[in-house]
């Protein structure tokens, strides 16, 4: 029986489940935002808001506590240095998850995870006169 098991299996192992999050949290911490799945958006909200928790502590513990599921201490860096101050003031509810509609080729529900409070900056390719 499954009673009180939390979580998605995403029909992965483990270790893949494990490394398909830490790259989907670091993509979304490098880009602000990404395009994923309903399912793996779910889970990745479920990943990465405890990780900004952690970042809006901002101490020693914390960071290797969040190096244990991101191994990319440029990543840590920019979540602890930009993205946990942008939340000091918000007690939790960091991310925004928006159905897109389904993909074309297999009709997947796709999503788009995003901060809440982040202004993306635009940048504007060939207008540089």
């Amino acid at each position: 029986m499954r009673h009180r098991k939390s979580g998605r299996k995403l029909s992965r192992k483990t270790a893949h489940r494990k490394a398909l999050m830490s790259n989907l949290a670091s993509a979304l911490i490098t880009h602000k935002k990404i395009k994923t799945t309903d399912a793996k958006a779910k889970e990745l909200r479920m990943f990465i808001e405890p990780l900004i928790t952690y970042a809006k502590r901002g101490d020693l513990h914390a960071r290797r506590q969040v190096l244990k599921r991101i191994r990319h201490k440029s990543i840590v860096r920019e979540l602890f240095d930009n993205i946990g101050p942008v939340f000091s003031n918000r007690d939790g509810g960091y991310t925004r998850i928006t159905k897109l509609g389904y993909r074309d080729n297999d009709c997947a529900p796709i999503s788009m995870i995003e901060f809440v409070d982040m202004i993306v900056e635009v940048e504007t390719q060939g207008e540089e006169k």
